[in-house]
């Protein structure tokens, strides 16, 4: 068992107790494997790091349901095959990832999940909408609350980091503000968004990774 896997337990609850730290450790350590990944099955850069942040989302979505059993990057990798699966049926492509695992008879690479059939109760481009209203919602409502509180500045980092797509250095070189400040915001407004989705009661078919371990 490598070093990194051995402190799993203790990055994870650092994760769970909110400590921004912890996130940028998550972050240095998964985001290149991940956008090589996705980037590898789709082909292009933007797709890939809009995926990959999408499934780091995910993975915010599903921790109160992560019980370790599985590794971290087993289920990092789980969460970044469904938004790939998803997200290439969405474009019309035949997935290139299988949904029994990823081409290794040694890693269990299966979206969470995967025993779920496909939904019966809403088709693809139904339910692409409910997910895009449920997100544009839960965002209105965290920029809404930070500029009604003056906090100007956070929301204008945010706005680079999610609606413009800046990396997290290059919004901190353009606010003039600390590295480690994004990446704090960031962290804060990703656990924020997750709790205003999951107060939606949506369907689970939608963010299928808040289900992961029903």
């Amino acid at each position: 068992m490598t070093a990194a896997a051995r402190d799993e337990p203790l990055l994870i609850r650092r994760i769970r107790e909110g400590d921004a730290d912890a996130w940028a450790e998550l972050i240095r350590r998964y985001e290149g494997r991940l956008l090589a990944f996705v980037e590898s099955r789709v082909g292009d850069r933007m797709t890939a790091e809009d995926l990959v942040q999408e499934s780091f989302l995910g993975f915010l979505n599903s921790l109160p349901n992560y019980d370790g059993k599985r590794s971290l990057e087993s289920w990092l990798f789980s969460i970044a095959a469904h938004k790939l699966t998803d997200h290439l049926r969405r474009v019309g492509r035949r997935p290139a990832v299988p949904l029994s695992g990823l081409g290794s008879n040694s890693s269990p690479w299966e979206p969470p999940g995967a025993g779920r059939g496909p939904s019966t109760v809403m088709g693809s481009r139904e339910r692409r909408g409910i997910e895009e209203e449920a997100l544009a919602a839960a965002v209105q409502e965290q920029m809404t609350r930070l500029k009604q509180g003056g906090e100007w500045l956070r929301a204008a980092c945010l706005e680079l980091l999610f609606l413009r797509g800046r990396p997290n250095n290059e919004t901190a070189q353009l606010l003039g503000v600390d590295e480690q400040k994004v990446a704090n915001w960031k962290f804060d407004f990703l656990n924020r968004l997750r709790a205003a989705i999951r107060r939606q009661n949506l369907p689970e078919e939608l963010f299928p990774e808040l289900h992961a371990a029903d």
